[in-house]
């Protein structure tokens, strides 16, 4: 829902500064990888050395990436299926990045195991809804519905963790992660439930 209705504004905030890598000779490729690359050093970085504050920061800064990376394919006439599995493949990474540094600081120096736990259900739960969606796809169904899409698990994640690095209670931050794997459960059902009636009606056009 959130990727939906930001992405317009995003696009038009970034476009100038698109226009401007592609002047400069910058690829779409680079520009995915680099800023895979600062996700990760955010999440297996900052995040491990209880950075929790510029750690999200870094991360919310070059994930922009994922917005800059699509306008410079459009513009360049290069958007295609290279692209797109490039920067679905890093998602995958970045965001393994991040639970995964999370996970590692409270099961170490930030003295929590119920927010490490919290967070690697959430690291592959995310994973599932990432799967189910691409599965569905390959197999020529949409599965583009639920409640807690990437843009809506990354930005309430990177908000929360970033304001406990900075004093909020550390129980907010666990109660966000328990909020955010059940809303990807009810997340991976939609889009079962989804790609389910799509078989159905085929089953039903082909008279099987």
């Amino acid at each position: 829902m959130l990727n939906r209705h930001a992405r317009g504004f995003f696009t038009s905030l970034f476009t100038p500064f698109a226009r401007w890598l592609l002047k400069m000779g910058v690829s779409p490729d680079a520009v995915t990888i680099i800023g895979t690359a600062g996700v990760i050093f955010g999440g297996l970085v900052l995040y491990p050395l209880g950075h929790l504050w510029w750690g999200s920061l870094m991360i919310a800064i070059f994930a922009f990436s994922d917005v800059v990376d699509g306008i410079m394919a459009r513009l360049h006439g290069r958007s295609g299926g290279w692209g797109n599995f490039l920067d679905s493949s890093l998602d995958r990474l970045a965001d393994g990045a991040i639970f995964a540094g999370i996970t590692i600081w409270f099961f170490t120096g930030g003295g929590d195991p119920a927010i490490g736990f919290a967070a690697v259900i959430c690291l592959v739960l995310g994973m599932v809804v990432s799967y189910v969606r691409a599965k569905a796809e390959s197999l020529g169904y949409s599965a583009s519905v639920g409640i807690a899409e990437r843009a809506e698990r990354l930005a309430s994640v990177l908000l929360v963790t970033g304001l406990t690095g900075l004093g909020l209670p550390q129980v907010v931050l666990f109660a966000t992660l328990v909020l955010l794997a059940i809303a990807s459960v009810i997340t991976i059902v939609q889009r079962m439930a989804a790609v389910h009636r799509q078989a159905l009606a085929d089953t039903k056009g082909t008279g099987i």
